[in-house]
């Protein structure tokens, strides 16, 4: 499945909550990336602090920029959420606001070995976690490496002005970079205006809708119990459906041969 990067438009629609419910629900093996310039929630979060010692994307950098060391070094900095299987595997973000001007110059290097993993033994597709796009220093080398972007936003008028502004600003870096049509997705969540309208009026399709759902997001925020049986893990399960299938496309209409001097009509 390669990268698959979430990311918003403004406030706190809950990027990190949905990347880390579909990190604990979808059956592939996945590496969840924090890769939010503005920091990462999960290891104080959901983990509750409990790990001792740094560790993360911004010690991954420190290395790199030191001695080059990412390939020898990414997995040591790695935390199983689902300990012992390494199925299930968190890069945390960065803790130390210090630590962003390490990571921001990188984000092209990040890109190129998260695209990598899909390839290794055993293989891993990689959860991205960009937070929130109108920040200094966003990860646009992910997004444009990504195989899906999922714009995640509230269905209410407030929060799709902004992903209005936010949907052409990555198109237009989109088609200045040539990434391949078809990449960006909406990832709704809770109540409000309808899928078919939302699509119509932003010019996106609406890949899912994921509900309303407080005390999951509270378990996810801050620790606690996971249970499968939520409406959140139940959607965040459903949405790799969805997801897959895209990708099963798009991986098809990129092996499909070209022939010299025809158009390509897909």
């Amino acid at each position: 499945m390669a990268i698959v990067a979430l990311v918003s438009a403004k406030g706190s629609p809950g990027v990190t909550t949905t990347a880390l419910a579909c990190t604990l629900s979808w059956h592939r093996r996945l590496v969840l990336a924090e890769c939010d310039p503005s920091g990462g929630s999960v290891l104080a979060g959901y983990l509750g602090g409990a790990l001792d010692g740094p560790r993360g994307i911004g010690e991954l950098a420190v290395g790199e920029l030191r001695d080059g060391s990412l390939e020898t070094t990414f997995w040591s900095q790695l935390v199983d959420l689902d300990a012992p299987h390494r199925d299930r595997l968190l890069l945390p973000g960065v803790v130390d606001p210090a630590q962003a001007g390490s990571v921001v110059p990188l984000w092209q290097r990040f890109a190129d070995f998260f695209v990598g993993l899909e390839e290794g033994d055993p293989p891993y597709d990689v959860l991205v976690d960009c937070g929130r796009l109108p920040v200094v220093g966003p990860p646009w080398p992910l997004l444009r490496a990504a195989s899906v972007v999922l714009l995640v936003a509230r269905a209410q008028l407030p929060d799709l002005s902004a992903a209005r502004a936010t949907i052409r600003t990555i198109v237009r870096d989109f088609a200045e970079h040539r990434v391949q049509p078809g990449t960006l997705r909406l990832l709704l969540v809770g109540g409000g205006h309808g899928k078919g309208e939302i699509s119509k009026a932003l010019g996106v399709p609406v890949i899912a809708r994921l509900p309303h759902d407080p005390r999951t997001a509270e378990v996810l925020s801050l620790g606690g119990t996971v249970r499968s049986g939520r409406p959140l893990l139940r959607a965040a399960r459903g949405l790799e459906v969805p997801v897959g299938a895209l990708l099963e496309r798009r991986r098809a209409r990129l092996a499909w041969p070209v022939t010299q001097g025809v158009p390509d009509a897909v």
